[in-house]
């Protein structure tokens, strides 16, 4: 990918660059933001380092990189962890800058930063990166930082620091000294007083004065002043105000022997100039609101409500439009619509624990990203996509599809559908990490679309992955399974990036795991039916479980049918046999009708019926139960959903949980 670095001229920004270009990616220009302010060094600002800004310039020249810079206008007005779009906040500084990037070069895909350890700055970036459709690499993030220190070290970063503010650190002392020379220190200090080795607490700021990327000319800094700004006698905190600084030509050096040199490039500097993002793009969610209520075409909306404060939203539209504009329109009416009945609820994004989004046709993947972006910046990372990777609720984790996309290159595996599902299933295991959980022993369900175009053969690959990748005998990950999760195999007309696989995982990640585990992948033993049943149990905690209605079943529930001739009659009967096979899952894990999380029907796309027949019959049938056993009470929302999938089978998978 081409990609455009956020540098500030420290260290970090530096070597983030070298990893982009370990990967493969081609770093093709630089942005950086300043004060208004020349004679100001730093800013109260919790998003940027501007100490040293007066250096940043000759970085063009050093690389022979186009090096755009913007001054910094806003200030921080938005404190959250999870920021939102807000008028004249630091972060849509960044985002006019990049924006600017983008319209000069717009073969740029990805954005480079250096953040290691700070959730409000990577957030941030990844924020702008997702409504500018950019992919933010952030290839130092939570790495070791005494590794990362050696690493750059060793690899020629010369950098001084340029500003001191921690225990053990003196102004006097350590302003100017070089990274290498420093490290025992840093070293020693972190053993006694508990310091980011990498600065990465606000400890101290670096100033890369040379470095592998600087093919051109490295930095002398000729002449500056100590500034103290806060004489604390445990953490005293200065800074260097450069005066004077020249660049020296590695041709000059190259006499030495000290440097090699290739065909230099020329840099340039282009100021961006302009006002921040206008108000209306800040108010997109209230326009979207707008939009979904007076729009032309008017979205179907099904509501499914389990309990009083969970409930699940389907929206979508017959007859889409064909044009950019047009498919543009139709899918913010969906989400202004979903927004409206959120907002009726008292509900907005913040409380939506997922969301699941199916387009008509692959291709217009990448103008869906655009628009969620643009309608719901709140959410809070960047994959392929504006959304977060895992939500934890209740005890239950809910994560995001993972397609077998290899992290560094952010590029499918190749080898086949046997490679991308194992990398797609050690993806989702490094987020089931960050949750202190793992894959192999918290997984309950795992949903696995398959495209459509794959041979039998291939499908049997993904099978077969999916167990040895669960087996105990398994080497990919060193934890043993406690219990077998759920598959739920569904084909799809197509997956994003042209994907062969993805894997939706559901982990059940306790507070306290001294509970009884297990499962029954048994059929029933009765001898006049015969159906696929899979169960997973926590004793007195959840109850998720699934059962395929294939078309041999349906057509002992509905004797003397063809699987292609079923009606609304027989399919009457078999949401009679589903309500029957609810209430005894429920009845024998001690569970109530009140303790359903959800419960979603996938229906076959060969069915000659409507989703909105199918909703009916489903709803009356439900309703008929519940007024006969009084078990629950049925209002105007069912307690159910129904989703599309192209195959050629029927499935009800549920998870239930005591509530309180």
């Amino acid at each position: 990918m081409k990609v455009v670095a956020l540098v500030s001229g420290g260290k970090d920004s530096c070597y983030a660059m070298m990893r982009c270009i370990d990967y493969g990616h081609e770093i093709v220009a630089l942005a950086n933001l300043m004060p208004l302010d020349d004679s100001v060094d730093e800013l109260d600002s919790y998003m940027y380092q501007t100490v040293g800004h007066q250096i940043v310039v000759g970085y063009a020249e050093c690389m022979g990189l186009p090096l755009f810079r913007r001054r910094i206008q806003g200030s921080t007005r938005h404190q959250h962890l999870n920021y939102k779009m807000t008028s004249g906040d630091e972060v849509e500084d960044m985002f006019v800058l990049l924006n600017e990037v983008k319209r000069q070069i717009p073969s740029i895909s990805a954005v480079s930063s250096g953040a290691i350890a700070s959730d409000y700055q990577r957030l941030r970036v990844e924020s702008v990166c997702s409504r500018l459709g950019f992919m933010s690499l952030a290839y130092l993030w939570k790495q070791d930082q005494t590794l990362l220190l050696q690493e750059m070290i060793e690899r020629g970063i010369i950098a001084i620091t340029i500003k001191v503010a921690a225990m053990g650190l003196n102004p006097a002392k350590h302003l100017g000294r070089e990274l290498a020379e420093l490290r025992p220190y840093l070293l020693q200090i972190k053993e006694l007083c508990g310091i980011n080795v990498c600065g990465e607490g606000g400890e101290y700021e670096t100033l890369t004065l040379d470095c592998p990327l600087f093919k051109n000319a490295r930095i002398f800094l000729d002449k500056f002043e100590v500034i103290l700004h806060s004489p604390n006698n445990i953490a005293p905190v200065g800074f260097l105000h450069p005066l004077a600084f020249h660049l020296q030509h590695k041709m000059e050096l190259l006499s030495s022997g000290t440097c090699d040199i290739s065909s230099a490039k020329v840099g340039y500097v282009c100021e961006v100039q302009g006002d921040s993002t206008p108000d209306h793009m800040v108010h997109s969610l209230s326009a979207c609101s707008q939009l979904g209520n007076c729009t032309t075409k008017n979205p179907n909306l099904c509501i499914s409500r389990s309990s009083r404060d969970m409930f699940s939203i389907g929206c979508w539209i017959h007859n889409v439009s064909k044009t950019l504009d047009g498919l543009q329109e139709d899918l913010i009416s969906v989400l202004g619509k979903i927004e409206l009945k959120l907002n009726e609820d008292g509900f907005d994004w913040l409380n939506v624990i997922y969301i699941h989004l199916y387009i008509s046709n692959m291709r217009d993947f990448a103008l869906a990203n655009e628009v969620l972006a643009w309608v719901m910046p709140l959410l809070k990372s960047y994959c392929i996509g504006p959304y977060s990777q895992a939500t934890l609720h209740g005890e239950v984790l809910h994560m995001a599809g993972q397609l077998g996309l290899d992290p560094p290159t952010m590029t499918l595996r190749s080898g086949g559908p046997a490679i991308e599902i194992e990398q797609a299933l050690l993806n989702s295991e490094a987020i089931a990490n960050c949750f202190n959980s793992s894959l192999v022993s918290c997984a309950v369900i795992l949903t696995v679309y398959c495209a459509a175009s794959l041979t039998f053969h291939g499908r049997t690959e993904i099978q077969h992955k999916m167990e040895s990748f669960f087996d105990d005998e398994s080497d990919l990950i060193d934890v043993k399974r406690v219990c077998s999760p759920i598959f739920l195999y569904i084909l799809a007309p197509a997956l994003p990036k042209g994907a062969l696989v993805e894997v939706k995982p559901v982990l059940y990640v306790p507070e306290n795991r001294d509970y009884g585990i297990g499962n029954n992948l048994l059929g029933s033993d009765s001898k006049e039916m015969v159906w696929d049943f899979q169960a997973y149990t926590v004793s007195g905690k959840i109850c998720a479980a699934l059962v395929s209605i294939t078309k041999d079943v349906a057509a002992k529930i509905c004797p003397n049918t063809e699987p292609e001739l079923i009606s609304g009659d027989h399919i009457r009967v078999i949401a009679k046999f589903c309500v029957f096979l609810i209430n005894k899952v429920l009845l024998d894990n001690y569970l109530f009708w009140g303790d359903l999380m959800h419960l979603k029907f996938y229906y076959t796309a060969y069915l000659s019926m409507t989703a909105e027949t199918l909703n009916l019959i489903f709803y009356e049938v439900f309703t008929a139960f519940a007024e006969e056993s009084r078990s629950f009470e049925m209002g105007k929302e069912p307690i159910f959903t129904l989703n599309w999938c192209f195959c050629g089978m029927s499935w009800i998978t549920g998870t239930a949980a005591p509530t309180g």
